[in-house]
């Protein structure tokens, strides 16, 4: 067993973007890993190390050599491989090449099972571990992957990296592994931070890097993530309950643009809280990676974090600076909202006219009068009353105006939001204001849902009208382009007639497409209708799995006539609770009635003669008509637990007449009546599900 040593391999570049950086430290420890077992060099746990200059793997106890290898493999029979003159067949030929051998190397002896076989045997003579590392350490410079990035040539040389590189630190424990990247040549320096620690330093050895780090200013992400933690608890508590807000992705950024950070608290002038908080926030979040603070009561506060990477003792410059940055930013944002005010909803929405919605489907003006009309269609099948459903189509009328607004052209994820403040300094009711913010929502999976009725009814018009007019024109989506998010937006429509508006989406649909016809697009109403049924039914089979319901039980459930999204998924979750609870007798309901199906004859309807039944007839038809009579009401109230306990109850009768009666009597009188109970049986579960779906899992 060769001695081992940990190894250290860093490359050093000018600053990375921070989704590069991730993504390149996503790759780095499977490519390092898969490469030392792929050379066969045994090692230990493979650590991957990042800051906005550098990424570094780290490997434990990596072999100095691979281990010498002696291979033995037994191959066909002698009689096999060789022919009666001692020629070797294909057999023995394919045998060898396996091996990288001619046939004239194999071996031939006799196997303990007393036959003679031919044997391939290779000996593979141990490696220096140095050479192996290089060729790694060039081949995963070369191999990460940088989507959505350009990647960029220095010097003279052809190869190219995110960024430029500076250095490369490559080390098998206290020696320099030779690795050579265009211009660059690798030693046992790493470099500091650019004010705390420039220039290089001397890493002795893979266990000391991290040190060496730290001691010329630099921290790994681990560590800096933990600071400003640290920072921004010890902020929150300071100011009694206050809440830093840190977005996940604006956070990842930031750990990801400092090697030493200190987290510093700013302000602005007091103005400013006059400014919706929204594009406040958006300013600093987005454009200065600046933290807002709240107050314990929820309030925006004149206060934001800024998290610095430079000498602590230089805070009150840092603090300053940055505050005169936002002060700009701020005076910005101000500006706009202010001269947005002094502009008419209604003039707004006129210019709406000059926005494309899509090439086909006309502008945003005439996406917003079909909104506007669909808001109405869905008022009314949600069972709104004249109050909810003036509001709603007011919100729908005025829902995409800010569109044009300036505040909005600035910062483009606050639309919606900004025409809910506009709404309401024009004076609309408080509903109509809070709808034209939320009607985007859910933007995102497990995004909120709009917080009014009246936002509920113009998200699911603004989302089916989309849906609808891509379909309309043949556009929807395919595997691998989806660029209007059609599949998002109907999980959202969904979602919210699921939960707030509990009505279905066909007659929706059918709506939403008479709206392009009337404005002079051709299509098969019908035709397409039937497509975005489709479509949306299969969002929601997808919602009904991804919340447990087994593939069968939402086969079954998909082949009746509950389509509203309340009430299929009610009704799905209710079977699978049921065949949960009593999987066996579930197991031969489906068996009778996929029997039963397979048996009756719609042609001869579902009249049946009593005077021709026994007593295990006369008991199936009695339990049919009552359980029919129980389904029916369970539907009319939504009772789903109670629907499924009625079906369970024909178990019993219709398990008793397949044991006792011969439905394909020889008497054609019997056989038809019997079919006629069956068909009637059968008319049970119409509309319900097709409960034969659930005998097909074994």
């Amino acid at each position: 067993m060769a001695e081992t040593r940990d190894f250290l391999f860093e490359i050093g570049t000018e600053e990375m973007p921070s989704a590069p950086l991730m993504n390149a430290v996503k790759q780095l420890g499977p490519m390092i890993d898969g490469g030392l077992s792929e050379a066969g060099l045994a090692h230990g746990e493979v650590r991957v190390l990042s800051t906005p200059r550098r990424l570094v793997a780290i490997v434990a106890d990596v072999a100095t050599a691979t281990d010498e290898v002696h291979e033995i493999r037994r191959g066909p029979a002698a009689n096999i491989a060789f022919d009666a003159e001692g020629v070797p067949t294909k057999a023995a030929e394919g045998f060898a090449r396996k091996f990288g051998l001619t046939a004239a190397e194999l071996s031939r002896r006799e196997d303990t099972d007393g036959r003679e076989y031919v044997f391939a045997e290779k000996s593979i003579p141990s490696q220096p571990a140095t050479p192996l590392l290089t060729a790694l350490c060039e081949k995963t410079i070369a191999g990460l992957q940088w989507p959505n990035y350009r990647s960029q040539r220095w010097g003279s040389t052809h190869e190219t990296f995110v960024r430029p590189i500076r250095w490369i630190c490559a080390l098998l424990g206290s020696d320099v592994v030779p690795v050579r990247y265009a211009d660059v040549r690798s030693g046992n320096t790493t470099r500091g931070h650019r004010v705390l620690g420039p220039g290089e330093h001397v890493v002795s050895e893979p266990a000391v890097f991290e040190q060496v780090l730290e001691e010329a200013g630099v921290l790994c992400e681990e560590r800096r993530r933990a600071v400003i933690a640290e920072g921004i608890a010890r902020i929150e508590e300071e100011r009694g309950g206050a809440r830093v807000d840190t977005p996940k992705k604006v956070l990842d950024e930031v750990v990801n643009l400092c090697e030493w950070p200190t987290v510093l608290v700013g302000s602005f002038d007091e103005e400013f809280l006059k400014v919706p908080h929204e594009i406040i926030c958006e300013s600093m979040l987005s454009n200065q990676r600046y933290f807002p603070i709240y107050d314990a009561a929820g309030e925006l506060t004149r206060e934001f974090v800024v998290v610095g990477n430079g000498k602590p003792e230089n805070a009150e410059v840092i603090i300053d600076g940055n505050e005169r940055v936002v002060r700009a930013r701020l005076y910005d944002a101000k500006f706009f909202y202010d001269e947005d005010l002094k502009v008419p909803l209604e003039e707004f929405r006129s210019r709406l006219e000059q926005v494309g919605f899509q090439e086909k489907l006309g502008n945003v003006l005439q996406k917003s009068a079909r909104i506007e009309e669909l808001a109405g269609e869905i008022a009314r099948a949600a069972g709104c009353d004249s109050i909810v459903s003036a509001d709603a189509i007011r919100a729908a009328h005025l829902c995409k105006a800010d569109l044009v607004s300036s505040a909005v052209i600035e910062f483009t994820s606050q639309q919606g939001v900004m025409g809910g403040y506009y709404a309401l300094a024009a004076g609309e009711h408080e509903a109509v204001a809070h709808a034209i913010r939320d009607h985007y929502r859910p933007r995102f999976a497990g995004d909120d849902l709009p917080e009014g009725i009246e936002g509920c009814i113009v998200a699911v018009a603004d989302k089916l009208d989309t849906i609808a007019g891509m379909f309309a024109i043949g556009e929807p989506p395919t595997g691998s382009k989806d660029p209007f998010a059609l599949r998002r937006s109907a999980i959202g429509v969904l979602n919210i007639l699921r939960d707030r508006l509990r009505c279905g989406y066909v007659e929706l649909v059918h709506a939403a497409l008479r709206a392009y016809a009337a404005q002079g697009l051709e299509f098969d109403e019908d035709e397409v209708a039937g497509a975005i049924c489709a479509f949306i039914k299969g969002r929601m089979e997808q919602i009904a799995r991804d919340e447990g319901i087994s593939p069968d039980t939402v086969s079954a459930v998909s082949q009746g006539s509950v389509v509203a999204p309340a009430d299929y998924l009610a009704l799905a979750h209710a079977l699978e609770d049921a065949r949960k609870h009593d999987p066996e007798a579930f197991e031969n309901l489906a068996t009778a009635y996929a029997r039963a199906s397979h048996l009756a004859d719609a042609s001869l309807g579902t009249d049946v003669s009593e005077e021709l039944l026994g007593d295990a007839e006369r008991d199936l038809l009695s339990a049919t008509d009552a359980t029919n009579r129980a389904v029916g009401e369970a539907l009319s109230s939504k009772d789903f637990t109670g629907l499924i306990a009625a079906l369970a109850s024909l178990r019993e009768p219709i398990d008793r007449f397949f044991d006792d009666v011969l439905v394909m009597d020889e008497d054609e009188a019997l056989r038809a009546n019997r079919l006629r109970l069956l068909n009637r049986f059968a008319t049970v579960f119409d509309g319900v599900a097709n409960i034969g779906e659930l005998a097909r899992k074994k």
